[in-house]
């Protein structure tokens, strides 16, 4: 659920809406969160199409579509076929579950912004260099992309500040 809410968001404003949420229900469930209504949702400052999100992520924890511990187990590959399933579900969301929840060493978001951006500058690529290319660059860094993932978005954050 955190993760859908970083969606295209701050980090800031994703964890605002997380914390509001908590304040909300205390302990976040699927279950206690679909006992809340769009408004409720909304006064947790979640949008309504992350409204839905959530709520679809919810229904299908709770009737077993979705087996979050049983993803532990399983490759990567089988957790985003059963994720993307899910509406409001895609690349950037399932990496990012894989490296922050499941802890995976080898995934490369190249749905990320910042870091796309960053290791253009790093690398100092081209403005025109495409996916492909940069997913060819991540390859030499197998089996640690998640690694080289994090190091990128150091380097992102401290030239923001900087």
């Amino acid at each position: 659920m955190h993760i859908i809410l970083e969606q295209q968001v701050s980090l800031a404003s994703a964890l605002s809406a997380l914390n509001k949420l908590k304040e909300a229900i205390q302990e976040i469930t699927p279950a206690r969160v679909l006992l809340l209504t769009d408004e409720e949702l909304k006064a947790c400052y979640f949008s309504r199409q992350k409204t839905a999100y959530v709520r679809y992520l919810a229904e299908a924890i709770l009737n077993g579509q979705i087996n979050l511990t049983a993803f532990e187990n399983q490759p990567d590959d089988e957790i985003r076929t059963s994720l993307i399933k899910l509406k409001g579900i895609g690349n950037w969301t399932v990496d990012v579950y894989l490296m922050f929840v499941l802890h995976r060493t080898d995934i490369f978001p190249i749905g990320d912004l910042a870091a796309v951006q960053a290791m253009k500058k790093v690398k100092q690529l081209p403005a025109g260099v495409t996916r492909d290319e940069i997913l060819m660059i991540t390859e030499q860094w197998q089996p640690y992309r998640t690694v080289a993932t994090m190091l990128l978005w150091h380097d992102y954050l401290s030239r923001r500040k900087g």
